[in-house]
């Protein structure tokens, strides 16, 4: 599997900005898609996750309400809408793949893509 992850950039605070990813190299309408994302200094933290069928999606607290996921099968790539940015949102998002939603959220992941930088200036 290939993951190739696009969209990021510099942004403001109160900025939005989305992330894609598209897959290859497996039929993806069967697995669980989702974000990671690495903040200097900082471990990796899991962002979003939506299960295979789009019906169940999961977000860390700390952009619940702000950051939405979503799919698009026929397109083999997986979004994340990011919006009202804060600083703290700086890092670089990683797109991952995993058999479920859930394991996906438990760091239970399969394959990552390379990265891309988002960076939100106060």
């Amino acid at each position: 599997v290939q993951l190739q992850a696009s969209g990021g950039g510099s942004v403001q605070a109160g900025g939005s900005v989305r992330l894609s990813c598209e897959a290859s190299g497996r039929i993806f309408s069967t697995y669980a898609m989702g974000w990671f994302r690495q903040a200097p200094g900082k471990e990796r933290e899991f962002v979003a996750a939506i299960n295979w069928s789009g019906g169940s999606k999961y977000y860390v607290d700390s952009v619940k309400g702000r950051f939405i996921v979503a799919r698009d099968d026929a397109k083999n790539t997986v979004y994340l809408q990011m919006n009202r940015l804060k600083p703290e949102d700086t890092a670089v998002y990683y797109c991952v793949t995993s058999g479920t939603a859930v394991a996906l959220g438990e760091g239970l992941t399969d394959f990552w893509g390379q990265g891309t930088q988002v960076t939100v200036s106060s």
